[in-house]
């Protein structure tokens, strides 16, 4: 069904690489590669590459569509949270609490896809237990990990499936752990690292460790983090109980991360290891906005709090190989057999008004047991350079969900919780990848057409807490669900320098339908409502066209990006009434296309005195095209424009975040628009030469302390509604710090 569309294109493109004459005088008039004498005394030529990419072949950020945010810029940034990308790194990049991840290019939550060490981090979600009374939202799943455990972050913008699979319809963030060779220094055989954080947003601080040690081929690394603080700040100044609350809620969490490896290097080219790794982050909140005088507000004052688990554990073991000889079967290869384990609650608990006891808690849990696998092989045939990459992805996952509750009324209690919204769910999944990257002679053009073969299927049970929902038999029974796509593209690339590659890419995205789309049954007939999902949902498919440019000529570095993507199947709830009884059903359902369109550019400028200027850009516009309104999911223009200083020792950096209006307000009576904005950061670091490896960092952020908004937190906010706190309680922190000290040993 996917393929029809670009399989012409596919082969005539292929095809016009395999047959292209490459003629003695056009490669004698592009620009040679340096050569290279191999063993056998045969010329190799050097390929071109783009400076700072440090990606394994095979990875979803191969891509020149991806962006490496390493250790170091971390550092500098000072990125200890996931609104700190977007604010002080990349313009291209929002931070979703709705959806508890990553926006890019107008998408998050499932239509993201997330990695850690090539291992996908899967999207919960229970659409059933939302709302602002009841706060319940345990989705997510990409929000658990700890920055300090990381040694970069890749971002891969786009619709592409055919690197990650499902899920990649925005994009992706790869995240990628530190490795032994991460801390231990070329002239020893050990290293260490020690950091401590304070930020005043939230009045936190937070302190990390890791150390690694290389005895003969073995190496081994230990890192451990800890955090602990409160609510996140925000502009308001009421501090009473209820509807007009306007300060944030008080709240206290904890944090921690813990990481193991061991890597054996064999003969050969080979590396095998081990891989263990824990995170847990407790949230408690004491709910004062939902406290006071019924109706309006319906808890006792002091005895209603709310909580929030995130949890997630994995174990891994590792391959990894690089060819010693250019007549080795393979380049390179890299494999993953693991297990993961990611969990998520939030519920509350306390006393109604009435002073009776009250709870609720949203339980989801995603087990799942895979192996993921590449290996690429580089070739030469006909006068062209080949390398050809081949991936496997398979994953066997458990899905589990369940409400519990402490209800005011045991008789009806049952009727509406301690079940399970959505079944059991065993899923299988399997991913087959291809592409070849065909270099043409010494042209510095290369034309890469691959795809991807994704396969899913789910087993829903009927058993366990799922056998007593009351939605079962009223709507209709679940059944098994098995759907395949194919997601093929075409990437052309072309090094106009040595520093400066060219590149234009057509490409399909796909998504399969989540568990919670799928089967999610939820019946309130006392309220007059049902959630329902919908085992008939197609898959989500994107089909985008983007052109761009990355260089990298030593004083100038950065990227440009033009996109164009139109989504069919999107999955939306669709809200219907019953005209006789009012029943209202809200039922996941494929809508028919959206389009998605924008430009982007990030671009640093250093001169040879030290001093940066440096500009990210992000504008992105879309539309639903059935009804031509724009997509509110969409963040407005966006820009990060600074500049700074730096020598040896110390250094500084001033940096200003700029926001437009949000627009295209379908509802304009009850929806909040956030207006524009424009705050500014100043940051400075020091290194005493007197204290090697000391690095001592500070910020002040919002300096002048203005109240602004993030347009994608606020897009549903309905001001005028009984549910909604003022418009201040929305608000984004003031005037804040942030201080570091770390170590290196």
């Amino acid at each position: 069904m996917i393929v029809r569309h670009w399989r012409s294109v596919l082969m005539v493109c292929t095809a016009a690489a395999l047959v292209f004459p490459v003629s003695q005088t056009f490669a004698q008039s592009a620009p040679a590669a340096t050569p290279v004498a191999n063993a056998d005394d045969a010329t190799v030529l050097q390929k071109i590459v783009i400076k700072g990419k440090r990606v394994a072949p095979g990875s979803v950020a191969d891509t020149p569509l991806a962006t490496e945010i390493d250790k170091k810029e971390l550092e500098q940034k000072q990125v200890t949270n996931y609104d700190d990308l977007g604010r002080s790194v990349d313009a291209t990049v929002n931070y979703s609490r709705a959806d508890a991840g990553f926006n890019l290019r107008g998408l998050s939550g499932p239509r993201i896809l997330t990695t850690i060490d090539g291992i996908p981090i899967p999207y919960l979600s229970n659409s059933s237990r939302q709302g602002a009374f009841a706060p319940a939202n345990a989705n997510g799943g990409g929000d658990t990990f700890d920055f300090d455990s990381l040694s970069s972050l890749d971002i891969v913008r786009g619709a592409d499936s055919s690197k990650g699979g499902s899920g990649m319809l925005g994009g992706a963030f790869v995240l990628n752990t530190l490795e032994p060779e991460d801390l231990i220094p070329e002239d020893r055989d050990w290293g260490a690292i020690v950091k401590s954080t304070y930020d005043s947003e939230d009045r936190s601080i937070a302190g990390s460790a890791a150390a690694a040690k290389k005895v003969g081929d073995t190496s081994i690394l230990f890192q451990g983090a800890y955090r602990k603080g409160h609510e996140r700040d925000n502009k308001g100044d009421n501090d009473s109980y209820g509807r007009l609350r306007t300060e944030a809620d008080p709240a206290d969490f904890d944090q921690h991360n813990l990481l193991f490896k061991l890597r054996q290097d064999l003969e050969g080219g080979h590396r095998v290891g081990l891989t263990a790794e824990r995170f847990r982050r407790d949230l408690k909140t004491d709910l004062r906005d939902l406290q006071g005088t019924p109706p309006i507000r319906s808890y006792l004052v002091g005895d209603y709090d709310g909580r929030e688990l995130r949890d997630r554990d994995r174990v891994s073991l590792d391959y990894d190989y690089e060819a010693q000889s250019s007549d080795a079967f393979f380049s390179t290869a890299r494999a993953t057999l693991y297990w993961q384990n990611l969990k998520k609650e939030s519920g509350s608990q306390g006393r109604t008004a009435a002073s009776v006891a009250y709870g609720r808690n949203n339980s989801i849990e995603n087990e799942t047991w895979g192996f993921s696998g590449t290996a690429t092989k580089d070739f030469e045939y006909s006068g062209l350079s080949h390398s050809v990459r081949v991936g496997l992805d398979v994953g066997l996952s458990k899905w589990t969900q369940y409400s519990s509750a402490l209800c005011p009324t045991p008789t009806t209690c049952p009727s509406l919780n301690n079940q399970s919204e959505v079944p059991n769910v065993d899923s299988a999944n399997l991913g087959v990848t291809f592409e070849d990257k065909i270099e043409i002679g010494n042209s510095g053009f290369a034309l890469t057409p691959g795809f991807r073969f994704d396969w899913f299927n789910y087993r829903p049970s009927t058993g366990g807490g799922f056998e007593s929902n009351p939605a079962l038999p009223r709507f209709g029974a679940i059944y098994d669900r098995t759907e395949a796509g194919m997601s093929p593209k075409l990437l052309a690339t072309y090094d106009l320098t040595p520093d400066v590659q060219l590149y234009a890419q057509l490409a399909v995205g796909f998504r399969a339908p989540t568990v919670d789309e799928l089967y999610s049954r939820f019946y309130n007939a006392t309220q007059g409502y049902a959630q329902l999902g919908n085992p008939n949902l197609d898959p989500e498919i994107g089909r985008g066209i983007e052109i761009g440019a990355n260089f990298d000529t030593g004083g100038l570095q950065g990227r440009v990006a033009a996109f164009h993507t139109r989504y069919q199947n999107f999955i939306e709830t669709v809200t219907t009434r019953d005209p006789t009884t009012g029943f209202m059903t809200f039922n996941y359902t494929n809508v028919s296309s959206a389009s998605i369109s924008g430009l982007e550019a990030n671009v640093i400028k250093t001169f040879d005195n030290g001093i940066n200027l440096h500009t990210s850009l992000a504008y992105t516009y879309g539309r639903n095209d059935d009804t031509q309104e724009r997509l509110r999911s969409v963040a407005p223009f966006k820009a990060i424009i600074g500049g700074g200083w730096s020598n040896d020792e110390y250094g500084f950096d001033l940096s200003s975040t700029l926001s437009s209006q949000m627009t295209g307000n379908d509802n304009a009576e009850t929806s909040f628009d956030a207006p524009g904005y424009g705050i500014l950061d100043l940051t400075a670091w020091w290194t005493p030469q007197q204290v090697k490896g000391l690095r001592i960092q500070g910020g002040v952020y919002n300096i002048f302390d203005q109240e602004y908004y993030n347009a994608l937190a606020v897009r549903e906010v309905n001001l005028s509604a009984t549910s909604s706190q003022p418009k201040e309680w929305y608000s984004e922190p003031g005037r804040t710090f942030k201080i570091s000290v770390t170590k290196t040993f």
